[in-house]
């Protein structure tokens, strides 16, 4: 007997970020009727996050901005970058379609701006909207490439997240995309074939109003600002739980050419945090409660492999200010960390797998006079927020013996450190952990300030993190693969929740270009699959 269906499109979309948003616009234009669910009112990590798209080789925003750029240069840096994530044939395609990705995303009225940053900061402030996202000034990136600005930040006040996602759900809409909201999908359901047919919900669809609408406010103050505070979050997300329970149904939504799973990845899981990166559990969820790996684990039942799960990028900034490129990154044995330039998720990883999670920012008393002028004019407000954070808990010393004894750091590895990073300078030879020299400065005279950035729970500065891992995809189709290395019929997988472009090495960016280019091609692949699925005995997979 066949299975009851309550609703039905020919491509099933689960999970409404960018990622999801693409796969849905794409699959529209490709003459397919498009169902996209989402657990809250779409969005997802996508809308809460700084709105760069990583893209280069002579967009047209490089060019209005003068910024000169090639495919080959882009291509070199990223090779470095993305290391053996995606197939070089991918990482090609990914180059010279970025151009085309800026003017795609352009045609569905994402804004961009071509004013040019003209320091180094981890996020420009509402002034400029073109920067060095990555590391391509650090010595890391100019040994394989000539830097180029390619952080298309989406033209908007604050954390542009918003203004990328608002645009393309909007065209969306005028497209004909359908969308039900507040509905959380919990099953892929399969024929005896195991070709996946649809998909199983839990939904509040059929709540009265009062309770979706007060279920929508709660769940946007638990996504922002209750990112920013756990304790929010996780009373609001009971309270959500409570609403679900009692009043959300089930129904089964059919997809007749294939489902896409774009629900993210699991940075709000702490059980498979535990498992994958337990050496991650001190970082700020970066995303959604729904970033809880549920696409990835409906995957995995269906017979999805997974790969990259251990890898999680966790964001220790420390510019701006522009000022501290010249500072020295040290841990509790006064050794030095890195490049102060290098992006800071670089930094991030080396910290917590390299040095126990320790870190000090040592500046002398010019340098940190220059970063505290450099302060209002170069930072967004949360940036600000993190600098005085860490100007409140930072020791000051008038000798370095001093200001190690204060710190707990050890004094002769500090001094040490110190002589060498100043002789380098002073004989011009190069600096010992490869920073470029327009961006070295020597350690001059006291006071000495030690400014913790230490990973660890904080409120006033915390570490922002987010998975890299998920299930294995082909990458010309975005078919979700088996464990045996075959597609599984009808299922395809985008964004956070496949491995992708980003699932090695993170820099701004590269995860939402990744959303679009990944939830493009799904989408496409999706509305192809033109078969109908009979499904004489479907079964049913579950997620958690």
């Amino acid at each position: 007997m066949g299975l009851e269906w309550d609703l039905a499109a020919d491509v099933v979309v689960v999970g409404y970020g960018a990622a999801g948003a693409a796969a849905a616009l794409e699959a529209t234009a490709e003459g397919a009727q498009v169902l996209v669910l989402d657990r809250y009112a779409g969005g997802g990590a996508s809308a809460l996050s700084g709105g760069v798209i990583y893209a280069g080789g002579g967009t047209s925003v490089q060019q209005a901005a003068g910024v000169t750029d090639t495919p080959e240069q882009m291509l070199a840096y990223l090779e470095r970058e993305v290391g053996t994530a995606i197939t070089p044939q991918t990482l090609r395609r990914f180059v010279d379609e970025s151009p085309a990705m800026i003017e795609w995303l352009r045609g569905h009225g994402v804004p961009f701006e071509a004013s040019l940053c003209p320091y180094k900061t981890s996020y420009p402030n509402d002034s400029y909207y073109l920067y060095y996202s990555g590391s391509e000034v650090s010595g890391y990136g100019r040994d394989v490439a000539t830097p180029a600005q390619r952080g298309h930040r989406v033209k908007g006040k604050g954390t542009s997240g918003k203004q990328l996602f608002a645009p393309l759900a909007a065209s969306a809409s005028r497209r004909g995309v359908r969308v039900e909201t507040l509905t959380r999908a919990t099953t892929l359901i399969l024929d005896d074939n195991g070709t996946v047919i649809g998909v199983e919900c839990r939904t509040l669809r059929d709540a009265p109003g009062r309770i979706r609408d007060r279920y929508t406010r709660m769940a946007k103050i638990a996504a922002k600002p209750g990112i920013y505070y756990p304790p929010l979050r996780k009373a609001l997300d009971r309270r959500l739980a409570e609403l679900d329970r009692r009043y959300s149904t089930t129904i089964r939504i059919q997809a007749r050419r294939g489902v896409v799973l774009s629900a993210g990845g699991f940075i709000a899981n702490r059980t498979m945090l535990r498992q994958f990166g337990p050496q991650y559990r001190g970082g700020l969820p970066l995303g959604t409660t729904g970033d809880d790996g549920s696409g990835i684990l409906m995957a995995q039942q269906a017979g999805a492999a997974t790969d990259r799960m251990g890898n999680v990028s966790a964001w220790r900034f420390i510019l701006p200010p522009s000022a501290f490129t010249g500072a020295v990154l040290v841990d509790a044995d006064g050794r030095r960390v890195i490049d102060e330039t290098r992006y800071g998720a670089a930094v991030g990883h080396a910290l917590i797998n390299e040095h126990a999670g320790k870190g000090w920012l040592l500046a002398d008393d010019t340098l940190m006079r220059t970063a505290i002028a450099q302060i209002p004019k170069q930072s967004a407000w949360f940036q600000r927020g993190q600098f005085e954070a860490m100007r409140r808990t930072a020791v000051r010393g008038q000798t370095l013996d001093a200001v190690a004894a204060k710190a707990g750091i050890d004094a002769a590895g500090l001094r040490a450190t110190v002589a060498a990073h100043n002789a380098a300078i002073e004989n011009g030879t190069p600096d010992p952990v490869g920073k470029p020299a327009d961006f070295t400065k020597t350690v001059g005279a006291g006071p000495f300030w030690l400014l913790d950035v230490s990973i660890k729970p904080s409120v006033i500065n915390p570490c922002p993190m987010l998975t890299l891992g998920g299930v294995v995809v082909d990458e010309t189709s975005g078919a979700v693969r088996t464990t045996a290395g075959t597609d599984i019929p009808g299922l395809y997988a985008a964004g956070r929740t496949a491995v992708g472009i980003c699932s090695d090495s993170y820099v701004s960016g590269l995860s939402l270009a990744d959303c679009i280019f990944s939830g493009r091609r799904a989408g496409r692949a999706a509305a192809g699959a033109q078969s109908q699925h009979l499904a004489l005995n479907p079964t049913t997979v579950e997620g958690n």
